[in-house]
């Protein structure tokens, strides 16, 4: 068994080959720079997921009659859930205004509801509003705040079901 012949020329053709590779690579890893946002803004971001009341109604007297007395119940409600209604305001403006169906494959899901808005840096009144049950004209939650945002910072608006409120993060 002979030992491979190494050629020098070969192996500094191939050193040099590699190391432009290399080179190329980490130019391009970080040239041209990539902003997602234009230079000195922020993210506001609305985002959440809530589920709208179900549609219900009382059951009649003779409807309660032909069920069995252990399942006799006061109301009926559909399966399907209500959509729900979001509002956002910057500064005295309506931003967004919504009604997100809910999710779901027969419409027992929650609404979802993600919404991104690039700002400048600066200081901003934010007001929040939803509702999510039918026969109401005005909200049944609201919350405003006065946010400062900084450049590149990314301010999320949440809504927590279980507190019954929005969170400004």
């Amino acid at each position: 068994m002979t030992a491979p012949v190494t050629n020098p020329i070969r192996l500094a053709l191939g050193t040099v080959a590699m190391c432009a590779l290399i080179t190329g690579a980490a130019v391009l890893s970080a040239w041209p720079a990539y902003r997602s946002t234009p230079e000195g803004s922020a993210v506001l971001k609305l985002s959440f997921s809530h589920g709208g009341e179900r549609s219900c109604r009382p059951m009649t007297e003779a409807e309660l009659a032909k069920l069995p007395p252990n399942m006799r119940r006061k109301k009926i409600c559909d399966r399907k859930r209500l959509p729900v209604y979001v509002e956002l305001d910057v500064d005295g403006e309506t931003v967004y205004a919504a009604l997100a169906p809910p999710g779901g494959l027969a419409g027992d899901g929650p609404s979802r509801v993600y919404e991104r808005f690039v700002l400048p840096a600066g200081a901003y009144e934010v007001a929040v509003r939803m509702r999510d049950q039918a026969g109401t004209d005005g909200f049944n939650y609201e919350a405003s705040r006065r946010i400062a945002l900084r450049p590149d910072q990314s301010f999320a608006i949440d809504f927590d079901p279980t507190l019954g409120k929005f969170k400004f993060n």
